[in-house]
């Protein structure tokens, strides 16, 4: 029977047998070793006298997926003690090795099933399902040895596209104005914005009551939104009423002093309006009337004629305005409105780039070479991207008849005065049959101005004297229905006499009687 000692020998032999395995197969792998020096009495002492009066350190944490043993650069792993502590040492090094080679293959296979299922963003670009990774970065997506570091991502260059500013954002930018919301608070600052305010509405809106526009400008239930000029000058501004709890709001007052009008004061306004009430508030929507020289701003800020809000909502909270068309706007709730024209911008471009990568209407062609002696005529079926396009004599003369007949723009300009004459309110509107219940077994042929003007736009009136037949229809459908003493009759007297007023400024229209 073995002496212990013999055991214990005959076990180190084994271990020893199997670090030199080792060894030799790591070399295999280029790795080098330190032989380890045995410390002198003098190194000993000092590292003693370290450790005294050293403060204590607490160990680093590993990194996930690192090693905790150092691994220089050359490839060279310290290795210390005697055969028995190295084949131990290297023993945990391979076992470490082993475990971090394992997560990092089912890493590399976790991401190989995400690109699968999924876009992945490569160089600032989605790639889709049934498109390949690019070979370059397919190779930056495997493993690194550990000889190398892996470069740093560069940035996704940003290209801008050019935008161009409204003299109203760059004059915000510099300082040069501010817009502010001011309420009656009884501030000195405030008082003297909105009186301000009171004097542009007064005379940009001369049909309003002077006394009425004060009223409501300084009524507390109301806010405004100005933009002040340094020190305190007002130039334009926008007094509304929110309905807390209907989610809605009457715009009341919207006015840009004559001076300072197209510098795109009034959209820059509405857009900061927009964002300021969805931010404070629960107002969704926006209610205002308008007359026909406002109309046309407030469409391009994004109001319709055709009110979807609930009738039941708005009716009898806001102002009936005589002459007036309703509007509205909804908003959206993701959309912020100082950066729409930009938003809107990048989606033209992107459209625009559709469209070239199926068109070629943006190839500028070289002109023909018989007008390198000056110009002549040609045929233009001669040039080769002209008989590509498609083009012809036909879609040419087409493209140069006018929109509507000769006599459409005079009849507008009519039919806008009629609409704005303060005894047209009657009138402009297809008369409700919930609120008139006989009124169309009696009148067996109505007409309205909105009528006309839908009429107008369609070309119905191909001379003067059918749009006079629609208007005196108005009048005898009013006075058939109303009697004399009534508003209604009397409203009809006064806007047919201001309609022949009208027709005999025009020499020719001479020929029209009443």
């Amino acid at each position: 029977m073995d002496s212990p000692d013999d055991a214990n020998s005959r076990s180190s032999r084994s271990v020893n047998q199997a670090g030199s395995r080792l060894l030799k197969e790591l070399e295999g792998y280029g790795a080098t070793f330190i032989p380890f020096k045995a410390p002198t009495e003098a190194r000993r002492r000092r590292a003693t006298h370290s450790a005294n009066f050293a403060p204590e350190r607490r160990p680093r944490r590993a990194r996930r997926g690192s090693l905790s043993l150092s691994t220089n650069t050359d490839n060279t792993i310290p290795v210390e003690g005697s055969q028995l502590q190295q084949t131990a040492l290297l023993s945990h090094t391979i076992t470490e090795s082993i475990i971090i080679s394992e997560r990092n293959a089912q890493s590399t296979e976790i991401a190989y099933e995400l690109s699968k299922m999924g876009p992945i963003i490569q160089n600032g670009v989605k790639r889709k399902h049934s498109e390949e990774a690019h070979p370059e970065i397919a190779n930056k997506k495997a493993k690194l040895s550990d000889s190398e570091t892996p470069e740093p991502a560069k940035p996704v260059a940003a290209h801008p596209i050019p935008f161009p500013e409204k003299p109203a954002v760059i004059e915000e930018r510099n300082g040069e104005i501010e817009f502010r919301v001011v309420n009656n608070d009884n501030s000195r600052e405030s008082t003297i914005i909105l009186s301000g305010l009171k004097c542009i509405f007064q005379k940009q809106l001369p049909k309003m009551p002077k006394d009425y526009i004060a009223r409501l400008v300084y009524d507390r239930t109301h806010l405004s939104i100005a933009i002040v000029k340094k020190p305190l000058e007002v130039v334009g501004g926008i007094t509304y009423r929110p309905f807390k709890g209907r989610q809605f709001a009457e715009i009341v007052f919207c006015a840009i002093s004559s001076d300072q009008q197209v510098k795109g004061y009034g959209a820059h306004l509405m857009a900061h309006l927009k964002d300021y009430v969805k931010a404070t508030s629960d107002v969704m929507h926006f209610l205002t009337y308008a007359d026909n020289y406002a109309i046309g701003y407030f469409k391009k800020q994004g109001f319709t004629k055709d009110i979807t809000l609930d009738r039941a909502i708005w009716m009898g909270y806001i102002k009936d305005y005589e002459g007036g068309t309703i509007m509205q706007c909804t908003m959206l709730p993701h959309v912020r409105y100082l950066e729409s024209g930009r938003m809107l911008l990048k989606q033209k471009e992107a459209v625009h780039a559709k469209i070239r990568a199926f068109s070629k209407s943006h190839i500028v062609h070289q002109p023909p070479k018989e007008w390198k002696n000056g110009p002549c005529e040609i045929d233009p079926m001669s040039i080769p991207a002209i008989r590509a396009s498609g083009w012809s004599s036909d879609m040419d003369e087409l493209a140069r008849q006018p929109r509507h007949g000769p006599n459409y723009n005079q009849l507008l300009h009519l039919l806008n005065d009629m609409q704005n004459h303060n005894a047209a309110w009657p009138f402009q509107l297809p008369v409700n049959k919930d609120d008139v219940a006989d009124y169309y077994e009696v009148i067996k042929e109505p007409m309205d101005l909105a009528t006309m003007e839908g009429k107008l736009e369609a070309d119905h009136y191909a001379t003067p004297e059918d749009f006079v037949r629609d208007a005196k229809l108005i009048f005898d459908n009013c006075r058939k229905y109303n009697n004399e003493t009534t508003p209604y009759a009397k409203s009809a007297n006064k806007l047919e006499k201001y309609m022949w007023q009208q027709i005999k400024a025009v020499p020719e229209w001479s020929h029209l009687e009443p």
